[in-house]
């Protein structure tokens, strides 16, 4: 017999799928001109317009903010104190890519 009883067991459950379940996002005012290049863009890749931007939104929030990433460099830039010169650091680049 359970520790718990199975209707608490099933309760948990339906609160834990309510928590992961996905939300909605309305945008309003986007140009006819955009809508219609992100519609052949989605055709293109044999998706439905919402199938692409969830896709793009994703990746989108994966990458990091521009302003958070430079943030972040400069913080850390700061606190190894580390100063290469540009063309140490494209000599380096460089030779990853022979």
């Amino acid at each position: 017999m359970p520790a718990y009883p199975l209707r608490a067991s099933c309760n948990v459950l339906v609160l834990h799928a309510q928590c992961i379940m996905a939300k909605s996002i309305t945008i309003r005012d986007v140009p006819d001109e955009a809508r219609a290049e992100l519609a052949s863009r989605a055709a293109r890749t044999g998706r439905s317009l919402q199938e692409y931007l969830r896709a793009q939104l994703i990746e989108l929030a994966r990458r990091p903010d521009p302003e958070a990433l430079v943030a972040r460099i400069r913080e850390r830039k700061e606190r190894t104190g580390s100063r290469l010169p540009a063309d140490l650091i494209l000599a380096h680049r460089d030779a990853d890519r022979k």
